[in-house]
């Protein structure tokens, strides 16, 4: 089977020594943060058994298994893993070319087709005001749990902002989406636009 990301082979030796100090039958686990969006990370983490996730696939290195987070691989495409030595012993490094790229499509999961709406048509407005909205989670009955920043956090004008502007837009965009919810502490005011 093809690998998902293409770990060097340098990498692949500091990781089975890396793993031989741990558990047995320890791997690692690569998935992105946020994917599909400008904050997107990607991820390695040892991964114990029993820790992997629901619907996480493993394969095969040389001396240890990877598990995907199975939300990711899409995002994981053209990643590379490798490691350089160096005075201080040497680092591990990561370069997922793909992890920020919005990956939205009819078939695409929600929390993707969300962001990709919130970072290529909300966020450019808000940002006009100093503010910035997150997608922090959507919930089993498919309402989306937001977190407002910078000039958002504690303005005036949040509900208007949030019932007209940003529930109008995304349940527009995403007719499954039932609801928004605010997860933001707005009784910080420092930066409030209003």
């Amino acid at each position: 089977m093809d690998q998902i990301v293409n770990i060097s082979t340098a990498a692949q030796e500091y990781l089975v020594q890396l793993l031989a100090k741990e558990d047995p039958g320890c791997g690692i686990r690569i998935f992105v943060a946020e994917p599909g969006t400008p904050r997107a990370e990607t991820c390695i983490a040892y991964c114990r058994k029993g820790e992997e996730h629901p619907g996480d696939q493993p394969h095969e290195y040389n001396g240890f298994t990877v598990w995907y987070d199975e939300r990711s691989i899409p995002f994981l495409e053209n990643a590379e893993v490798d490691f350089r030595e160096d005075r201080m012993g040497g680092q591990i490094t990561v370069k997922a070319p793909n992890s920020r790229v919005p990956q939205v499509g009819p078939d695409a999961p929600i929390e993707d087709r969300v962001n990709y709406v919130l970072y290529s048509e909300i966020n450019p407005a808000l940002a006009s005001h100093g503010g910035m909205v997150s997608l922090m989670e959507v919930t089993k009955d498919n309402v989306a749990v937001l977190m407002f920043g910078g000039g958002c956090q504690g303005c005036a004008a949040i509900d208007i902002t949030l019932k007209q502007g940003v529930e109008t837009t995304l349940r527009d965009r995403i007719p499954e989406l039932k609801g928004i919810q605010d997860a933001t502490d707005h009784s910080y005011t420092a930066n409030a636009y209003y």
